[in-house]
């Protein structure tokens, strides 16, 4: 019975996070990604990655050679795929990104997988969508120190990037390489980088045996224990802010209370209840994106598993408990897409 009472208390304090967005998150209707989508109905409170999605092909492709494009960056040494490596499902393995001139960043680097489906980006939710995010890092200081003035001029003494950007904006009035349509290009590109197919999908499209009894046990304990209240959907998350710490300080003692990144919704919209709210992030493909939580400071998925039970749920795993929640979050690994020849 505790169990089910902490269960309640954080679904409500999930409730009211998710509550709060509404209020406040500026453009939320535009927030929502790949609207044409509807996921199957399951019994399940979450959905299946779709395994095909309606995107515009020719932006997809041009998206990818721009995702790769170190000329993206100040110095011509960074693209998006340097801190979004396919090969390392969509982040970089590291606990901060690294930027231009070795910078180094405050944030861990969020996958870019199955970033489409995310109400927000951004660890503290400030860009309102895909097309709204590639602004951030692209005139960072720390991250690829660019300027739109200065992609644009690069891009434009390229002929093929003028080419294929003129064949998809024929009547762009001001040039069709412009911030709109390179936001455009990378965020259709972004958008198609889904990982279908995991065992849990196909769990949740009525194959029983598509996981395993000990990666059932713990889908079973994850609702129980209360995770689902903020790690549903399609991505097992990633549509909801909520407090890191609910039932237990996560920030005391660390010495790191006061740093900016900590801070998270505080720092888009000033207010006092927003202080350590964070996006929530979504868990697909989660065994592959070590290290953990907003500033990389979880090494391993069994600690972090271990820290959101004690500080989200208030309750401490035993060792069977933990296995099965790592067995059943290694059941989201899903198809992972090609990395650009």
């Amino acid at each position: 019975m505790p169990q089910l009472r902490v269960a309640l208390l954080f679904f409500i304090a999930g409730f009211l996070a998710w509550g709060a967005w509404l209020l406040l998150a500026p453009g939320a209707d535009d927030a929502m990604a790949l609207p044409d989508y509807v996921p199957p109905t399951t019994e399940q409170p979450a959905s299946p990655i779709p395994r095909h999605l309606s995107l515009d092909a020719r932006k997809v492709a041009l998206g990818r050679r721009l995702f790769n494009e170190k000329r993206l960056s100040h110095d011509d040494t960074l693209s998006c795929a340097s801190c979004h490596s396919l090969l390392l499902a969509g982040a970089d393995g590291r606990p901060v990104a690294v930027g231009v001139s070795g910078h180094l960043g405050t944030a861990n680097t969020p996958t870019v997988l199955n970033s489409g489906f995310n109400f927000r980006q951004f660890w503290d939710g400030r860009a309102a969508n895909l097309e709204e995010q590639v602004r951030g890092p692209l005139e960072n200081a720390v991250e690829m120190g660019s300027s739109w003035n200065e992609v644009i001029s690069k891009l434009s003494r390229d002929a093929d990037y003028s080419r294929d950007f003129a064949a998809i904006w024929p009547r762009t009035g001001s040039g069709a390489i412009n911030a709109t349509n390179i936001q455009g290009a990378l965020a259709e590109y972004e958008r198609s980088l889904t990982t279908p197919d995991a065992p849990f999908d196909r769990f949740l499209r009525g194959d029983p045996q598509a996981m395993s009894a000990q990666a059932r046990r713990g889908w079973t304990l994850f609702r129980d224990l209360g995770c689902i209240a903020c790690h549903q959907g399609v991505n097992l998350g990633g549509n909801m802010y909520a407090n890191l710490g609910v039932m237990s300080d996560f920030f005391a003692g660390r010495g790191k209370a006061q740093q900016q990144i900590d801070q998270g919704l505080y720092n888009v919209t000033g207010r006092e209840e927003d202080r350590h709210m964070f996006k929530v992030p979504g868990l697909r493909n989660v065994e592959r994106t070590a290290p953990y939580f907003h500033d990389g400071s979880i090494a391993t998925l069994a600690q972090a598993v271990d820290t959101m039970a004690r500080h989200q749920l208030g309750v401490r795993l035993d060792a069977e408990q933990r296995q099965a929640l790592l067995a059943f979050l290694g059941s989201l690994n899903g198809v992972l897409p090609q990395e650009i020849p």
